[in-house]
């Protein structure tokens, strides 16, 4: 017998939000290494995307708020005992693990897209993080014979440049891994419990037993 009835989970919001971050994400990482213009339109648009889900997560629908899905240790610990035994509790919206999941991939892309700001603003004196995009040829241009001083602020920025490319990169890279969990974790709560999750992000809605 079937049991199961179809409820609206997602708001309209939300799944824009998803799918539009999956393009603008791809498009940044496969354009990142030729530095062009895509790669920085693609970066804002993840930056704001995840400003806007921060807010979203705060004064949104019910589903969308942290606090509908963000639960303790504790409760997160268990659900995974609770899966791996076939006895977990099915949820309306995240899951205890997925709620966390949510959590670490909106912390990983927020240091991915600053330290990408950061970069720009050092290689480039553009963008909100460059504090004064002329300030370094204006200095050049002013003390032009104060070669060793020059020299000393040429090496600090290529050493912060390099600090931020190791961050930026290894953020990404760690971003690929929790793609990677956060797919597997969709097959896997779909098994467990019958669940269409790509679906229910499409449509809005989910089918709960």
């Amino acid at each position: 017998m079937n049991n199961q009835h179809t409820v609206a989970v997602w708001d309209i919001f939300i799944r824009i939000f998803h799918w539009s971050l999956v393009v603008a994400f791809t498009v940044a990482y496969f354009t990142s290494e030729e530095e062009n213009a895509w790669h920085i339109y693609a970066g804002y648009t993840v930056l704001g995307l995840i400003i806007f889900r921060i807010l979203w997560g705060i004064i949104g629908s019910r589903h969308a708020r942290f606090s509908d899905f963000v639960r303790s240790p504790g409760t997160v610990h268990r659900y995974i005992r609770e899966l791996r035994a076939g006895s977990a509790k099915q949820y309306v919206g995240h899951n205890p693990l997925g709620g966390w999941m949510v959590m670490a991939l909106l912390s990983t892309l927020l240091v991915v897209t600053v330290s990408g700001l950061k970069v720009y603003a050092i290689e480039e004196g553009r963008g909100p993080l460059a504090a004064n995009p002329t300030t370094l040829t204006l200095i050049s241009a002013a003390h032009a014979e104060e070669n060793d001083e020059e020299d000393g602020k040429a090496e600090t920025q290529s050493q912060d440049e390099e600090f931020w490319e190791e961050i930026h990169e290894g953020a990404t890279n760690f971003m690929l891994v929790l793609i990677a969990l956060h797919v597997v974790g969709v097959f896997v709560s779909g098994r467990a419990h019958n669940e269409h999750l790509i679906k229910a992000m499409l449509t809005g809605k989910k089918s709960i037993k």
